[in-house]
């Protein structure tokens, strides 16, 4: 019995480290979405921003989020009190070996590595939206407070067995914790910076800005959809038992069909309405689709789950053109990726899993939204008024590769090299 309770041990953390690195690996995915889908004189810059961000997440969330977001006492079910700094002590072997439903079955320690690459891929949705006109500086002080404060609190609702939690509210691997609420800080940051010079024309029209680099993007967006495995995946926390091993199997299977199902809505979309299959639509249906299905990607059957990411994918294509149309200028359409799909992504938790209400579902929604909205607000306008958000027009001109990095990531197309 004891060889079975430490197999499944290992097993199950092995599992959870795994899952860990694929969504880690997922920003690795946003860099190189992101790259690809700003112009190439913004393009170091934000490469910068992505490694950069991911470093002070596993920093911050060490020191402060992790014990935030999970305390071993909490002060009430909406304010966890600070639990310090995470420290190097894991579970016991007595305490694993003595079985039973308190048992732990997986190291703590894995539960922090799994939880720091979900803070850093909320963070990493503020970086695409805010791009091209941004201070550097300003935008990794946002980071330090978001991923050390901001994030961690929100999730403590839910997934820390705060208020949330309490009150039914489901969200199986963050369609609102994760996504929305970096949709939600993504879209303080776009309100308060403003759009790029030359988007919007004083005669309402709208000017695209094309990417540099549609090969990137679509890289980028692969990396994406295979890292969301370990996402969703992962989230079931348990794969040492035949239950669990399956319904980390449809897990996948779910994870995969939403996402095809967010391409094919998005690409038929983008057809009817703009005559021309645009491939930026389908890259963001494709991540619409996996956005839809993270709040529940287990009740699901893959039918349910390919409609529930077709209904994302058509959302995606309609939520670009309005917020375009709002004069809301978000490069990479994370806004409408991560925030307006993510609370479709909570709605559609209620037509397959019979413990969810519509009733929580909308609480736990709004709850999260205008915590992270005007939480974010509030820092965004702080930073504003001690360093500024935005670069000058002519650094915005040139590039902010150049005023931000002191170098470009194509120095050969410019003739400067």
């Amino acid at each position: 019995m004891e060889q079975v309770l430490e197999l499944s041990y290992a097993l199950d953390t092995f599992y959870f480290l795994v899952s860990g690195a694929l969504v880690m690996w997922m920003a690795a995915g946003f860099a190189m979405l992101e790259a690809g889908l700003v112009r190439s004189k913004n393009t170091a810059e934000i490469l910068t921003k992505n490694v950069t961000l991911f470093a002070i997440a596993c920093v911050m969330y060490m020191l402060m989020g992790y014990n935030l977001m999970y305390p071993g006492d909490p002060v009430s079910p909406w304010w966890p009190g600070f639990g310090g700094i995470l420290g190097s002590a894991d579970n016991d072997a007595a305490s694993v070996l003595a079985g039973g439903d308190d048992a732990p079955y997986y190291s703590g320690l894995s539960d922090f590595f799994f939880q720091v690459v979900f803070v850093a891929t909320s963070m990493s949705i503020v970086s695409g939206a805010v791009a091209e006109r941004m201070r550097l500086w300003a935008f990794l002080l946002f980071a330090v407070i978001f991923t050390s404060f901001v994030y961690p609190l929100q999730g403590y609702w839910k997934w820390g067995g705060g208020a949330l939690d309490a009150a039914g509210f489901l969200d199986f691997a963050g369609s609102g914790v994760v996504h929305m609420c970096g949709g939600a800080a993504a879209l303080a940051g776009v309100l308060l910076l403003g759009p790029r010079k030359g988007k919007y024309g004083a005669d309402g029209r709208i000017n695209p800005i094309p990417g540099a680099n549609m090969p990137l993007a679509t890289l980028g967006t692969f990396i994406l959809w295979m890292g969301w495995f370990g996402f969703n995946g992962g989230s079931e926390l348990m794969i040492s038992n035949v239950d669990e091993a399956n319904a980390v199997s449809l897990v996948f299977v779910n994870t995969n069909m939403a996402a095809a199902g967010g391409v094919v809505a998005a690409m038929i979309t983008a057809r009817l309405l703009f005559g021309k299959t645009d491939l930026t639509m389908v890259l963001n249906g494709a991540l619409a689709g996996l956005v839809a299905i993270t709040a529940e990607p287990l009740t699901p059957a893959p039918l349910q789950a390919s409609l529930i990411g077709a209904v994302g994918g058509v959302l995606v294509v309609f939520s670009i053109i309005f917020l375009d149309k709002m004069k809301i200028d978000d490069p990479v359409g994370a806004i409408s990726v991560h925030g307006v799909v993510g609370i479709w992504g909570l709605i559609a938790v209620t037509f397959t899993n019979g413990d969810a209400t519509l009733g929580a579902q909308l609480m736990g929604m709004g709850v999260i939204f205008a915590w992270t909205f005007l939480a974010s607000l509030a820092v965004w306008f702080v930073i504003k008024l001690i360093m500024g958000l935005r670069v000058s027009p002519e650094e915005e001109y040139e590039g902010v590769d150049i005023s931000e990095c002191g170098l470009e990531a194509y120095p050969e197309f410019t003739g400067k090299s």
